[in-house]
């Protein structure tokens, strides 16, 4: 493991499409959502120690989930958590951690990723990843791991590349990044599975601090120019009064629109990794074990008949008798009751704010 490696695994969302297990007080990444015993946090910090050691591995969350850090993570140093007093998207927060690494080592090469997504092939995963980071100690490069593509999903974007024949990055599995395609229509994503000439962006980065920042420089002045600024802070008592005070200030944009859609020097290792964003109740009953009636069940005490394709999560403690079910989300985090169609689970971000609307904030 080289000293020079960095982690920054992004905690900071409210995962607000997992209502009503997941609430702004108690998001996604925090919860055991996988019945494994471990929140997705935990199992992402502890796939990465496998890269760095704990030192060199930094969260970044929003200020309210500080403490959940802290609980779920002891080992983590303190130093090692920073704190959003703002949701301003993921430039700005990389942008911070990227400048406070390069303070203490100018060499690091950093990798970026979601706290909150599934990986079940951890040893090609862990390949890959090691993989970018001898690319990206060597070359001015910005890395994104894209996922080979299993069917044509609407609810992930693309990425475009294009193979460099003899060339020897594509040797080494490294191939140059042309589009970044947003979410597409049914048709389109079909076309796109058939050139073959896709993969899903997964949202995990490997670059040089020294190649992000300049790209930032170059790209986003107004990102650089501000967290510049706290050079002189960064590592020392002063740098939460300066986040504080500045970080608000930054735009709302993601890495992508800010940099990697307008930068010439990306790349992508295609990565067969096992990989879901769970981003919705479906995606994690299509990856979760399931009964003979294709039931993804977290349940002690259930009677169930009749019922299939369903995804059923109750308190511990709580017992149930469910007959007649086909595709529906059963989830009960024992102050809210949710029972919905499978099919219409895009709805479901909606139907909380208006339980929010309707009945106060304490149902968000």
């Amino acid at each position: 493991m080289s000293n020079n490696t960095h982690i920054l695994i992004m905690a900071g969302g409210v995962g607000s499409r997992f209502w009503p297990k997941s609430r702004n007080q108690f998001p996604k990444q925090f919860i055991d959502i996988l019945g494994l015993g471990k929140s997705l946090l935990q199992l992402t910090y502890e796939r990465f120690l496998k890269i760095c050691p704990n030192e060199q591995i930094f969260i970044l969350t929003n200020a309210d989930y500080a403490g959940l850090v802290k609980e779920q993570l002891p080992s983590i140093m303190e130093q090692n958590i920073l704190l959003e007093p703002s949701r301003n998207n993921t430039a700005p927060c990389i942008a911070y951690a990227s400048y406070k690494i390069a303070k203490t080592n100018p060499q690091a090469n950093i990798v970026v990723a979601p706290s909150d997504h599934l990986i079940l092939k951890e040893t090609e995963f862990l390949n890959k990843v090691n993989l970018a980071l001898d690319y990206s100690a060597h070359n001015d490069a910005l890395l994104t791991l894209g996922i080979n593509p299993t069917r044509p999903d609407t609810g992930y974007g693309y990425i475009k590349y294009e193979k460099e024949q003899g060339a020897r990055n594509n040797e080494q599995g490294v191939d140059k990044v042309t589009a970044f395609m947003e979410k597409p229509s049914l048709d389109k994503a079909k076309s796109y599975i058939k050139s073959g000439d896709y993969v899903w962006n997964a949202g995990i980065f490997i670059w040089s601090a020294k190649a992000i920042i300049t790209a930032f420089e170059k790209y986003a002045p107004e990102i650089a120019t501000l967290f510049e600024q706290g050079n002189r802070a960064y590592n020392t008592p002063e740098e939460a009064n300066f986040i504080l005070a500045n970080y608000p200030n930054s735009p709302n944009i993601s890495i992508d629109y800010a940099i990697l859609e307008k930068a010439d020097n990306v790349y992508t290792i295609p990565a067969d990794i096992g990989w879901s964003d769970l981003g919705t109740w479906a995606s994690l009953h299509s990856v979760a074990e399931k009964d003979e009636n294709n039931n993804a069940i977290s349940c002690a005490h259930l009677n169930i008949a009749n019922t299939e394709e369903c995804l059923i999560q109750l308190p511990a403690g709580k017992a149930a008798v469910i007959k007649g079910l086909s595709n529906y989300i059963v989830v009960d985090d024992g102050k809210v009751l949710l029972i919905y169609p499978k099919s219409d689970e895009q709805e479901i971000k909606q139907v909380a704010a208006s339980m929010v609307l309707n009945f106060g904030q304490d149902y968000l």
